[in-house]
């Protein structure tokens, strides 16, 4: 996987690499996708959520610009295994899922597996987790028309979010850099297909 899926195709930050080939994905996929999980593309979870396929958390991880004194918010912590690979990397992860059994079940395989510097919130990822910020960085696994507003109020400056914009096939992987003087650096990574992130508050009324 990590030669063929992820270094042949332009991954190339040693540390998430590193990362990469040491997370056991199959701790983090059902049964019956065990034999599987290795392979380069999502598989589904429980709730209709799915665990990325291994070159997207790659890429993200590694357009984030992570460094080991980083502080992460991972919005949609799913089966946890973004978030695990992801603590690798840097000093702490906060991980917001809206599910309460994924949260509970994500937090207890990072327990089993010794990934400590992992925190599971259940919430409502569009809101961040403000208790917790600043952060260096938001890695988002959902993808919305546009990036919340709360996540770039919870971003360090000079920090940087990653995520997914758009709806259905025209979806974008954006990485936005949050300069020091407030301006936003948008570099586009490509097409990517994502499950929609949700809000638990309700839409204001019309009209």
């Amino acid at each position: 996987m990590v030669t063929e899926d992820l270094r042949d195709r332009g991954i190339d930050d040693e540390r998430v690499l590193a990362a990469m080939a040491e997370v056991p994905r199959e701790e983090f996929v059902t049964h019956r996708d065990r034999d599987g999980a290795y392979e380069d593309h999502p598989l589904p979870i429980a709730e209709g959520q799915t665990i990325s396929q291994p070159y997207i958390v790659a890429l993200t991880l590694q357009a984030a610009r992570l460094r080991p004194d980083h502080v992460v918010l991972d919005i949609g912590t799913g089966s946890g295994y973004a978030a695990a690979v992801a603590s690798r990397v840097v000093s702490r992860v906060v991980s917001i899922e809206r599910h309460a059994a994924l949260a509970r079940r994500a937090a207890s395989v990072l327990r089993s597996l010794g990934y400590d510097n992992v925190t599971v919130v259940i919430g409502d990822g569009t809101q961040g987790v403000g208790d917790a910020a600043p952060f260096d960085a938001i890695l988002s696994a959902a993808a919305s028309g546009s990036i919340p507003e709360s996540w770039f109020e919870q971003l360090a400056p000079g920090g940087r979010i990653v995520a997914p914009v758009g709806h259905g096939w025209g979806q974008r992987l954006h990485s936005v850099k949050l300069r020091k003087d407030g301006t936003r650096v948008v570099t586009d990574l490509g097409g990517v297909a994502f499950v929609p992130l949700v809000s638990d508050d309700p839409l204001p009324p019309r009209g």
